[in-house]
């Protein structure tokens, strides 16, 4: 355990792991994303404005997916959050076996690029995201973000230093 000044450190109060449920319909999106605002703010995570609203849209994409093409097979989702001393983490469950992949950008569809929106939002951030299967046969979409914009430059993607959403935050 790391220590300061000779007293062990304490994590910071704002890292740990929230998880609710919604039902699979259109006006969960806009309630996923204020619980998640609103978590965020009440724990007091000191993340950064440009990684927040990434964040946010990311839940709102995830959320959206889930009710749009896993309604049918899964009512409810969760919707899970999880945040480290340098990393919040969003994952969004389903029981649809259907395991999506982030489509090219096709300019002359207008919608069905969500995934891919997730994609480069986690990886300009220097996040990840993947998606896993359940052992219930369901899905699970996540996105890592750090707190903190990383420098510019290049490797900085974070991309495989969160390996899944059910990793312990305080992992390293």
């Amino acid at each position: 355990m790391e220590t300061r000044g000779g007293v062990p450190a304490r994590p910071p109060s704002y890292e740990g792991v929230w998880r609710f449920t919604a039902p699979a319909v259109d006006v969960s999106v806009p309630q996923a994303r204020h619980a998640v605002r609103d978590l965020l703010a009440r724990q007091g995570v000191p993340v950064h404005e440009d990684i927040r609203h990434g964040l946010l849209l990311i839940v709102s994409e995830l959320v959206t997916n889930a009710v749009r093409h896993a309604a049918l097979l899964s009512p409810e989702i969760a919707v899970e959050v999880a945040i480290g001393p340098e990393w919040v983490r969003v994952s969004v469950e389903d029981n649809h076996p259907y395991r999506p992949k982030a489509l090219e950008a096709d300019y002359g569809q207008t919608g069905g690029r969500g995934l891919l929106l997730v994609k480069e939002i986690a990886l300009e951030a220097g996040g990840a995201c993947d998606v896993e299967h359940t052992a219930g046969g369901g899905k699970i979409i996540w996105a890592a973000l750090p707190l903190a914009p990383m420098a510019p430059g290049p490797g900085t993607a974070a991309e495989g230093r969160v390996t899944s959403p059910r990793q312990d935050p305080s992992a390293p």
